[in-house]
């Protein structure tokens, strides 16, 4: 069965489409036409997946790239190096990119398509369940920049995403946990109730029962839609799918891109963000202790590196997006699935939740 939802941005509107079998069915990309299409893929995926869905796609034919897995390949370099086979290709600007991977190869595609002669069509193929739920959906393209995460990009909205859940069996535990941390983070930021709902699933979401993992899936994806459509270029509540990301960026600049997952890094904020809330008088002790826990069951880490100390968290929070007139603003919790973001947040209350998170981080060395 495929569940399809529509992300209502009046002529950049698209569908997602969510459902196991769709990479082999040709009216899955019905949005691309008889365009040209070029695949960019990654050197994981690509062997798994470029050929069929290049048989898919059909007539015409279909260019293709594999670039390096990882993290890593997140950056202006690997940008170059498409626009290069782009052009050389004389791909026309009425063609469609096509990203499948990962969510590096979503927002490296994306970004591609979005500067490419001013502009192309692109259509996401994500096989990450972190891809699938969060970052294929609402238009954030860009790449990493050794100072800071994501800070290199462009709003370009796909033209459909095809998301075959069939596609997560092949990804390694460790991977599936990440795409957890995105999951667990739509329940804490605005549904109180699919947060208790990933208590009692989170065993099956690991297991890759496949109606508990669509059912996440399109609640997340909804969630995503309905706000994206309301603000399409973070200018307020969109901020809110920021939960956890800062504390989670500065992380993964610290240590370097790729040495921990994204979704890795995130679930650490999550933590903190409940953490430093809690310690502001507003979300519970409660909350603190229920994200913990459901952050170390889905397997994901709930302490950043031993080495970080809170003066690199500061230095590395301030190269944040959402730092404004000098301000750092941060997504936190006023309760249980109720989220939100603000600069004018307890200092001390940032400083006690990074010098009580580094400590317990160094005692595990």
């Amino acid at each position: 069965m495929t569940e399809t939802m529509d992300v209502a941005l009046g002529a950049r509107s698209y569908s997602i489409h969510i459902g196991a079998g769709l990479l082999d069915v040709a009216a899955s990309y019905r949005a691309i036409g008889a365009r040209p299409r070029f695949i960019v893929s990654d050197s994981n995926v690509a062997p798994l997946y470029l050929q069929r869905v290049a048989a898919a796609l059909g007539v015409p034919a279909v260019a293709t790239l594999v670039v390096p897995a990882g993290e890593e390949t997140k950056r202006l370099a690997t940008v170059e190096r498409v626009l290069d086979k782009l052009m050389e290709a004389r791909f026309p600007r009425d063609g469609v990119l096509v990203a499948l991977g990962g969510g590096v190869v979503g927002d490296l595609t994306g970004f591609v398509a979005a500067i490419y002669q001013r502009g192309a069509a692109f259509v996401q193929v994500p096989t990450t369940l972190l891809a699938q739920v969060d970052s294929s959906v609402g238009g954030k393209t860009g790449v990493n920049h050794p100072l800071g995460k994501n800070m290199i990009g462009a709003f370009h909205q796909p033209l459909a995403v095809v998301a075959d859940t069939d596609t997560l069996a092949t990804l390694p535990p460790r991977e599936l946990s990440a795409g957890l941390a995105e999951v667990i983070k739509y329940g804490l930021l605005g549904d109180a109730a699919f947060f208790a709902e990933l208590e009692s699933n989170v065993g099956a979401l690991r297991a890759l029962d496949h109606a508990t993992l669509v059912a996440a899936i399109h609640h997340c994806c909804h969630m995503k839609a309905d706000i994206v459509a309301r603000d399409e270029r973070e200018a307020g509540p969109r901020a809110l799918l920021n939960l956890g990301h800062t504390f989670g960026h500065a992380i993964e600049t610290f240590t370097g891109y790729g040495t921990w997952l994204h979704g890795e890094a995130v679930a650490v904020g999550l933590c903190m963000a409940a953490d430093m809330s809690a310690r502001m008088g507003w979300a519970s002790l409660d909350v603190v202790a229920r994200t913990r826990k459901l952050v170390e069951r889905a397997g994901l880490p709930v302490l950043p590196p031993p080495g970080m100390t809170p003066g690199d968290f500061r230095t590395l929070m301030m190269h944040d997006k959402k730092v404004a007139a000098g301000h750092l603003r941060l997504v936190l919790l006023r309760s249980l699935g109720q989220a939100v973001v603000t600069a004018d947040f307890d200092a001390q209350a940032l400083d006690a939740t990074l010098a009580d998170t580094c400590k317990a981080a160094q005692a595990t060395t």
